[in-house]
């Protein structure tokens, strides 16, 4: 097996290519409260950066305690008014949302693209299924289902009631900030709602955006999108007495954080955390196939997915073999710039502080005798880039095999048997997804109900549809994006029970 001590691969820079964006697609560097933007209480400001570039796009006002008291009072102010609209009403203001932002697809791809790095490619995928988002809760709400109503106890007729929660408080994170806003925002105005979002710090601007484009279409005070830092506004958020449900999606530490600030309240708690997700390839997988469906798998956002392929455990019959299968797929990666080419598949890391986090994970590893198979560091700059990477001889227990690094880098290790694989594949504190590639029908469903994660797929990897949830056991977090069950999530439900007795 060929394998190499460095970076293998060369970020494509985008020579003559007109920028991403104008001034005149930013959003208002301003926070959004009560259908309008604002100026925040202090003159605080934070740089937004591409990380192509490394230059400064924008500033933010950092947002107070004050900031946020008068978000959350704005979206209780609007909260009756909302929860009193019957779900075709609702549902028509969700389908006008979405056509609104189908409207301004292109401008929304681009402002993607320049604030987090991603390849266009990733943030189209990311604006049509934020439409697809808004466009699904549109029809979800209009048929929930629940418990028939009847007599459950003699002469006394039982119904329930589904109703919305009040203001819930929203903190997303900076991989894929639109989409995850989209993923909270739909079902919570779908189950009748008002919301408070603070988005990335370093990733605000298409959440900001969105508020502008949707003014509107939505009461004052429905959505209201704060900008700041997690240890003041999200914290104020998650302990604030007016919130009636925290949720976030973002890292394990954040998640803890925001468990213990909701504590005094007892206020819900919804959490979609970070994964580590194993990929059990058998001796039987169509090796080739599995190998390019993990370029995509392993290597979408440049790694920076919390379902991402990130740890391989293969067979020991067939490990070789499939290392220089993945090997090969992974060298032909493109990275780049987003305004490079529309074949670039791989872009840079999201800011300096994650680049040296993921850097680190890497000269740790080497340092500990697990050998880079090709990749392996950071690449060139400007920007902040690391090689697609590949790991082999990874013993187990290696912190790159248990922790999440959450870039462009894969893991491999063998197993010998069915049950060392089911084992290790269990042996991680996260929970959100896993995969299977198998030939062996009977194979596929045992493994698969024997493995500890939200989502199991079986022969593919990181296939999502608005139709089925999203979320995860263990340290992964408690709540399902997507679905239905999201609806339930964002609801509470009521039991009235009246005396018929004559």
């Amino acid at each position: 097996m060929t394998t190499t001590t460095g970076p293998t691969a060369a970020v494509r820079r985008a020579t003559d290519a007109p920028p991403l964006i104008t001034e005149a697609d930013l959003p208002p560097a301003r926070h959004f409260i009560d259908g309008k933007f604002v100026d925040g209480s202090t003159q605080q400001a934070i740089d937004v950066v591409d990380p192509s570039t490394e230059n400064v796009i924008a500033r933010i006002p950092e947002a107070t305690v004050e900031d946020i008291d008068s978000a959350v009072a704005a979206a209780v102010s609007a909260k009756e008014q909302w929860a009193l609209r019957v779900p075709k009403d609702r549902s028509e203001v969700l389908h006008a949302v979405a056509d609104r932002l189908a409207e301004h697809t292109d401008l929304l791809v681009r402002l993607e693209s320049a604030n987090t790095g991603k390849p266009l490619a990733v943030s189209r995928d990311d604006v049509a299924m934020t439409i697809d988002t808004f466009r699904f809760m549109a029809g979800a709400v209009r048929a929930t289902t629940s418990l028939a109503a009847g007599d459950y106890a003699e002469d006394h007729l039982s119904v329930i009631l589904r109703e919305p929660l009040g203001v819930v408080g929203v903190i997303t994170p900076w991989n894929y900030p639109l989409l995850m806003a989209a993923w909270k925002i739909a079902p919570i105005l779908a189950a009748g709602n008002t919301l408070v979002i603070k988005p990335s710090e370093q990733t605000p601007l298409t959440t900001l955006k969105f508020a502008e484009l949707v003014a509107d279409l939505l009461p004052p005070g429905v959505v209201n999108v704060v900008n700041g830092y997690g240890a003041v506004a999200g914290a104020r958020l998650a302990e604030h007495p007016d919130v009636d449900m925290i949720a976030l999606t973002g890292s394990v530490n954040s998640g803890r954080a925001v468990a213990r600030a909701a504590a005094d309240t007892l206020k819900r708690v919804h959490l979609e955390l970070g994964g580590k997700a194993p990929v059990v390839v058998f001796e039987d997988a169509d090796l080739a196939a599995t190998a390019s469906s993990l370029r995509t798998g392993s290597f979408w956002n440049s790694g920076q997915e919390c379902g991402a392929a990130c740890r391989v455990l293969v067979h020991e019959s067939v490990a070789e073999r499939f290392v220089e299968q993945l090997v090969g797929e992974v060298r032909s990666l493109v990275v780049g710039e987003p305004t490079s080419g529309e074949d670039v598949e791989v872009g840079p890391m999201v800011s300096k502080a994650h680049f040296e986090r993921v850097t680190g994970y890497l000269e740790r590893a080497k340092a500990e005798g697990v050998r880079v198979a090709t990749g392996g560091g950071a690449l060139d700059g400007p920007g902040y880039f690391v090689a697609p990477t590949v790991l082999v001889d990874v013993p187990e227990g290696a912190e790159v095999a248990r922790e999440e690094i959450f870039g462009p880098v894969v893991t491999v290790e063998t197993f010998a048997d069915e049950e060392e694989a089911v084992r290790r594949a269990n042996d991680v504190p996260l929970g959100l997804s896993a995969s299977v590639w198998t030939e062996n029908a009977r194979r596929s469903h045992d493994i698969a109900a024997r493995l500890d994660f939200g989502t199991v797929w079986v022969n593919s990897h990181l296939v999502l549809a608005g139709e089925v949830p999203w979320g995860g056991f263990k340290g992964s977090g408690y709540g399902r994006d997507l679905s239905i069950y999201a609806l339930d999530d964002y609801s509470r439900t009521k039991h009235v029970m009246h005396n018929h007795g004559r």
